[in-house]
């Protein structure tokens, strides 16, 4: 069985692409969407049969853009837990309350979804090369799964991103370049050396299947909890992906009636030394504004400008979500909150329960809402994060 892609859309200019080619971008510089034939999918796929699928995150082959089974690699990503949290349920009045936890996956981040499924779309395209910039766990993801797959991976990051993400790409065999700045300086050098090279861009949502993966977020959830969304979901964003992603998968999910109920509110948060979407939403525009010298110890979220912020503020506008900003303090503080629960939460997951705190204190969420938090990685990875949130002072930011 082939895919149920039907065209590649861009959701600025409406042009429709096809899927059958390579593409990064649409010629206006915005990025790419997968669609599908949902009517397909649904006679195809059912509820009841998931049942009988693999473990993982392949379990949603028809949601899914990949053509041939055979260019699939797999190390087990996703279907990751969904955790309840009974002590973080009665330290902070949310007893309902539950962690995503997909800092279980292979790599050790959520970013395996979308590596998984843009390396296994890029080799069934005839890539051989593909480059990125990343601040660090979509470059060891990408990495990994290129090793797996045979496809040759290079890398540009931050010099000062965490060491356990320079040394996990050189381990999968990446070509690993480091810049001096932040991850918009090394999408730059990426620019430059892709098209000098022949090297295909997977940087964040410059090429259209990274989302694909990511909707499993979505289609996970879905099934956990029974085809009854929660009333809230709350994600760490820095380039955002994994929000669009979700917002996809819902989508698709209500569109063949698979979906009960009402859509959950998306809530997007971000450091307070990093937080375009968070000012742009609050200032009622569809796009952010480059943050200059953005500065959290939460390196995933030290993003000053988000490709996909548009979609990004769309996503939480439509569903009634909002954006908050947290401090590195809180977010250290919500670190280890999350270890006393059983939860090893990245600073990145640690800031979407600084978020729920907020937002409780505000009445934006009550004592009766079902809020899920998105962890995207493990702490084991920021070694030097933790130590600082275990320790009295308050983290450095860079």
């Amino acid at each position: 069985m082939g895919s149920f892609v039907t065209s590649l859309s861009c959701p600025r200019c409406g042009r429709a692409l096809d899927h059958r080619e390579l593409h990064g971008l649409c010629p206006c510089g915005s990025p790419l969407l997968v669609e599908y034939d949902l009517e397909s999918v649904a006679r195809a796929a059912s509820k009841e049969a998931l049942s009988g699928h693999p473990p993982t995150m392949w379990r949603y082959r028809e949601f899914l853009p990949v053509e041939d089974p055979g260019r699939v690699v797999s190390l087990g990503e996703g279907l990751t837990p969904l955790v309840p949290t009974p002590v973080l349920r009665r330290r902070f009045g949310l007893p309902r309350l539950w962690v995503k936890d997909d800092g279980l996956n292979p790599t050790g981040t959520f970013k395996a979804r979308g590596a998984a499924c843009g390396v296994a779309r890029a080799r069934e395209l005839g890539v051989a090369d593909v480059a990125l910039a990343t601040a660090g766990n979509a470059g060891g993801a990408w990495a990994c799964y290129g090793a797996a797959a045979g496809v040759r991976v290079h890398v540009a990051l931050p010099r000062d991103a965490p060491p356990a993400n320079l040394l996990e790409c050189r381990l999968h065999g990446a070509d690993v370049m480091l810049v001096d700045g932040l991850i918009s300086e090394a999408g730059a050098l990426i620019d430059g050396m892709a098209a000098e090279r022949g090297w295909f861009d997977v940087s964040t949502l410059k090429e259209p299947y990274r989302i694909e993966g990511k909707k499993t977020l979505g289609l996970e959830l879905a099934e956990q909890f029974g085809w009854t969304m929660p009333d809230a979901i709350v994600y760490p964003a820095g380039g955002g992906v994994g929000l669009i992603g979700i917002w996809r998968a819902l989508d698709q999910l209500r569109r063949i009636g698979w979906l009960q109920g009402d859509t959950p509110r998306l809530i997007v948060t971000q450091a307070e030394g990093c937080a375009p979407l968070v000012n742009a939403f609050e200032e009622g525009r569809e796009e952010s504004e480059s943050w200059p010298d953005g500065r959290t110890f939460a390196a995933g979220l030290r993003v000053p400008k988000a490709r996909g912020d548009f979609l990004v503020l769309r996503a939480v506008r439509e569903t009634g979500g909002t954006a908050v900003a947290v401090s590195d303090e809180l977010i250290a503080e919500m670190m280890v909150e999350l270890g006393r629960a059983g939860v090893a939460a990245a600073p990145e997951g640690a800031a979407t329960l600084a978020a729920a705190v907020r937002l409780r204190e505000r009445g934006e969420l009550g004592p009766d809402d079902r809020i899920v938090l998105i962890n995207t990685g493990t702490v084991y990875k920021y070694p030097d994060a933790l130590e600082l949130a275990l320790g009295t002072e308050p983290p450095a930011q860079g």
